[in-house]
């Protein structure tokens, strides 16, 4: 079954850790077999470790397997003849720093020199202090690296990171969701894609070497594989997405859902 959204599907943020994988490796998949030669589209994989004594958002991969323990506690005598209860055992996952995947596109004939670096941020980005102030110098260190840089924002919430000021956008460009393709050599100018849930998301152009023509990425595909292959046909749509929607969003959500039959 197809999500019943014909854009985003906001149900799927709260699943980002998994969609986001499935995000990066087909759209590796899709770059990878327009490139001309000599380019390589590559994973890659890199650690944000939160600080600032700020909660963690939590967005860690759902499985995991450890090895641990169960033996009961001994049943010895009691200290200074005082009866003890037995006490719930519950084992807290170790605090550990969240893996992320974005896509590089490397010359393999200039030595592997990084070209274009595509980024779907996720919460890591956009929420603690540390993850934005980490994400802002790695996008100050592209742009001043000679490097194109495209940023797909398709999470609602956490602060808004992109490479662009926000405020000089028209009303019309102000969707939930943003995407912005910065080219390397035109730092005065920066490529910005309308986003939403209500409508398909767009296909882009990803920018190469300044003799190559642009390759293409298609948005609205990746999301419905991503939908497909995750089997999130069993979303419970009769709860509120997180984040919720608010206004007239949630009204159009509500009747679309409604006459999908999934609420």
């Amino acid at each position: 079954m197809k999500s019943p959204f014909p854009g985003m599907d906001p149900w799927l943020e709260a699943h980002w850790g998994d969609v986001h994988t499935r995000l990066i490796v087909d759209a590796s998949n899709q770059v990878q077999r327009q490139l001309p030669e000599g380019l390589k589209a590559r994973v890659e994989e890199y650690i944000v470790v939160e600080s600032d004594d700020e909660r963690p958002h939590g967005y860690y991969p759902d499985v995991r397997v450890t090895e641990r323990s169960d033996a009961p506690f001994a049943s010895g005598g009691a200290a200074a003849g005082v009866a003890v209860a037995d006490p719930l055992v519950v084992y807290v996952p170790p605090a550990e720093p969240q893996t992320l995947r974005r896509l590089l596109i490397v010359d393999r004939t200039s030595g592997n020199r990084l070209v274009t670096v595509v980024e779907i941020l996720g919460p890591a980005n956009k929420g603690p202090k540390a993850g934005r102030r980490a994400y802002r110098r790695k996008q100050q260190e592209l742009l001043a690296g000679d490097v194109n840089l495209v940023e797909i924002d398709l999470l609602r919430g956490g602060s808004y990171v992109l490479s662009f000021p926000e405020d000089v956008l028209p009303r019309a460009y102000r969707k939930p969701y943003r995407i912005c393709v910065r080219r390397a050599g035109q730092p005065d100018r920066a490529e910005i894609y309308r986003a939403s849930f209500r409508e398909p998301l767009p296909g882009i152009r990803v920018p190469l070497r300044e003799t190559d023509a642009d390759v293409a990425l298609d948005l609205q595909t990746m999301i419905e594989r991503a939908y497909a292959d995750g089997g999130y046909d069993d979303l419970d749509y009769a709860e509120d997405p997180v984040p919720p929607l608010r206004g007239k969003d949630a009204e159009w959500a509500d009747q679309l859902l409604r006459e999908a039959g999934r609420r």
